[in-house]
């Protein structure tokens, strides 16, 4: 299992914007291309309350590169974003890593 941590930094005051479009769309969008969320994150205490943190699960990096690729290109996704971002962009940086459990992790 690879799973991935994605850290959506938003422009002052858009975070609401992203939650909203995850809630409502994203989501399902990622329902059909069967991709799986461990978890989704705000910051209580840290550098910025703008962010977003979430882990997705992958098979593998196969998987990850398929599923993800089909949803980006997804129309419905395409259009969807546009929709969102028609009173401004949402997000100024996103930062992904990909990692891998330890012999010793609980997560596995």
């Amino acid at each position: 299992m690879i799973y991935e941590m994605r850290v959506y930094r938003c422009l002052p005051g858009r975070l609401p914007a992203l939650l909203n479009r995850f809630q409502a769309t994203t989501l399902k969008l990622w329902e059909k291309h069967a991709i799986h969320q461990v978890g989704f994150f705000t910051t209580l205490i840290g550098e910025s309350n703008q962010e977003l943190t979430y882990i997705l699960a992958w098979d593998s990096m196969a998987d990850r590169e398929t599923k993800w690729n089909a949803f980006q290109s997804d129309p419905d996704w395409i259009s969807a974003r546009a929709k969102t971002e028609e009173s401004g962009q949402i997000v100024g940086n996103i930062v992904s890593q990909l990692l891998t459990p330890t012999a010793f992790s609980a997560l596995k």
